[in-house]
């Protein structure tokens, strides 16, 4: 049986003399698609070395959206302060967004955050003041408010008001409403989750991420803390299913998220020093995993031991050097002499029963 080539059409002909005699560089120098290509070599702000080796990542990528997420009391400030104490450091400037209103300078100051008192004629500290920008519910009602205030310093700096590369910290999504739940007198979650999307998933965020291109002069950073709830399963043979307030926005166009804890429960351990039925409680033991990673694929799960100085590494060794560090300061509650290490792990374990922890 013979077959006969088949001829290309008059259309096939004529594109393929056409591209015979193109030049694609030059169509994209004329259309100027040619420039604005290329990013910046991946930087990152350095983290401990317990964070290091509990989740095999350098850091907080700059140029990104990082989101530490998780139950209260779980590490996820602790890490935001030392992300700040590094970026201070580099001379980032730590710009904080601090809308949840459990702040302590204290702490800061414990972590190696360099600010100074600023004291009145009979010298209380009525203010600090250093290499940082601050802000808080005082000047932020709504999440329109702190959209307009991250865009505000962005718009700055590129008009070489604010020479620096930025990193802003925000404490903590879901803590704020959005400017129609203030008007109604009703904090709705979702026309909060409307908000976030509109003004920082379709907005915000992209000016974050595309500092990273190589013909911008700075490189900024967005890192903010999340609370979750817990949707229950939705049937006898499925499980519960970690939430974060506020929507999903920040979940979604974060490179990175950090988990702390358990979905039910904190998934902490508190470490105690124990001695003639006289306690401190002077560490965390948190689970963390790298859930999301798309800066370098790593995606891991460790333990961390938080301390109001930073984190430290989960190991007898670590911590009782720390203790011996430290021990003077428990003084005064446990006297002198030697005391023992407990560990109260009734938040450690997933809970059998799932209280509704949210809202829709």
């Amino acid at each position: 049986m013979s077959t006969t080539k088949k001829s290309p059409s008059l259309n096939e002909a004529v594109s393929s003399e056409l591209k015979k005699g193109f030049d694609l560089n030059k169509f994209k120098d004329k259309k100027l698609l040619n420039s604005n290509v290329k990013f910046k070599e991946q930087k990152w702000i350095p983290v401990s070395e317990a964070v290091q080796e509990a989740l095999g990542i350098p850091g907080i990528p700059m140029g990104h959206i990082t989101l530490l997420r998780g139950h209260s009391n779980a590490g996820k400030t602790t890490a935001l302060i030392e992300a700040a104490v590094s970026a201070q450091k580099s001379g980032i400037l730590p710009v904080f967004i601090i809308t949840e209103m459990k702040w302590s300078w204290e702490h800061l100051k414990q972590m190696g955050f360099n600010l100074e008192d600023i004291k009145d004629e009979q010298g209380n500290v009525v203010n600090h003041t250093g290499f940082f920008i601050y802000t808080d519910r005082t000047a932020l009602q709504t999440i329109e408010d702190v959209a307009a205030f991250i865009v505000d310093l962005l718009d700055e700096q590129k008009k070489g008001h604010l020479p620096y590369d930025l990193l802003f910290l925000w404490d903590s999504i879901g803590s704020i409403p959005c400017k129609m739940s203030v008007e109604a007198n009703k904090n709705n979650a979702q026309w909060n989750a409307g908000a976030m999307s509109q003004q920082f998933g379709n907005f915000v965020n992209q000016k974050i991420v595309m500092s990273r291109k190589e013909n911008q002069p700075y490189t900024n950073t967005l890192l903010c803390t999340n609370k979750i709830w817990v949707s229950p399963p939705e049937n006898p043979f499925a499980q519960p299913k970690m939430k974060n307030k506020g929507g999903e926005t920040m979940f979604s166009d974060a490179s990175l998220v950090l988990t702390f804890g358990n979905i039910t429960n904190s998934g902490t351990a508190k470490i105690k020093a124990v001695k003639d039925k006289k306690e401190v409680e002077f560490a965390l033991k948190s689970k963390v995993a790298s859930d999301k990673n798309h800066v370098n694929g790593i995606t891991t799960k460790g333990t961390l031991v938080a301390t109001v100085h930073g984190f430290i590494k989960d190991s007898p060794t670590t911590i009782d050097k720390y203790k011996k560090e430290h021990s003077k300061d428990w003084v005064s509650t446990l006297g002198s002499g030697d005391f023992s290490l407990i560990e109260d792990t009734s938040e450690w374990e997933e809970t059998n029963s799932i209280p509704y922890l949210g809202e829709e």
